[in-house]
């Protein structure tokens, strides 16, 4: 098999290992050859397995028919697997989405996750962790659409990163979101700086606190209206208070 997918232990195709195994899977990957490779590993293990080699076209397969799980590979022309899963999760499709990714990166994985993926496997992968993972996202079945934040008239949905405040939608980016909705898990609370660094840098960051101040800078011009109560307070020395009613 092809590099691209590396499968540790190849079995048989005509030797299944599990039975048992059901429902329709969609597989998209752009290289073709591995692709049809573990497609064929897939069906020999009882799944119906349908193709897709672009993102347009796997968008465009989720939306024509109902699949089990989707595999998903994050090297994809055209749109790739994160905008892939984010698209689906926006048009409220929740079926089950495995990454597939030859980046063994934490960031990397954050971001598919965060993209509304349901699982992560690194390749080269061992086919038989590959079908039990398969097997407990099927189980679980769909996931459900993570509830929106919701302070007083300030609301937050985890999905897009779009916040409304006093009518007015923003799109934040991942470091805004994080940063508003640990001060909207905090209402009306002093949040220090140092606080602030911590748990939404981390707690090895070695650059400088302005950070902070340069982040919630963005904040107030993406949400904050000049005919409304300021939303984010500083307090001189100490950090910032969310005052969301």
């Amino acid at each position: 098999m092809a590099d691209t997918v590396r499968l540790r232990h190849e079995q048989p195709a005509s030797a299944p290992s599990s039975p048992s195994a059901s429902g329709r899977l969609l597989l998209v990957q752009h290289d073709r050859e591995p692709a049809g490779a573990l497609g064929r590993h897939l069906r020999a293990e009882g799944y119906a397995v349908d193709l897709a080699y672009t993102g347009p076209d796997a968008l465009e397969q989720t939306q024509a028919r109902d699949f089990d799980a989707v595999l998903l590979d994050m090297v994809l022309p055209g749109v790739d697997g994160h905008q892939v899963c984010r698209i689906l999760r926006e048009r409220d499709r929740w079926v089950p989405v495995l990454m597939l990714t030859a980046l063994d990166d934490v960031a990397d994985r954050i971001r598919g996750l965060d993209a509304g993926a349901d699982d992560y496997l690194s390749k080269p992968f061992d086919l038989g962790e590959l079908l039990a993972r398969l097997r407990a996202l099927i189980r679980r079945g769909p996931s459900e659409r993570p509830a929106p934040m919701q302070v007083g008239e300030l609301r937050a949905d985890p999905l897009t990163r779009v916040v409304n405040w006093s009518g007015h939608d923003s799109e934040l980016t991942p470091r805004e979101y994080d940063l508003l909705t640990f001060m909207m898990r905090r209402p009306g609370q002093l949040v220090s700086r140092s606080q602030l660094l911590e748990q939404v840098w981390s707690a090895g960051y070695s650059g400088s606190p302005n950070v902070v101040d340069v982040y919630v800078g963005y904040l107030r011009r993406k949400l904050e209206q000049p005919s409304h109560p300021r939303l984010i307070r500083t307090v001189r020395g100490a950090g910032f208070v969310l005052d969301a009613r």
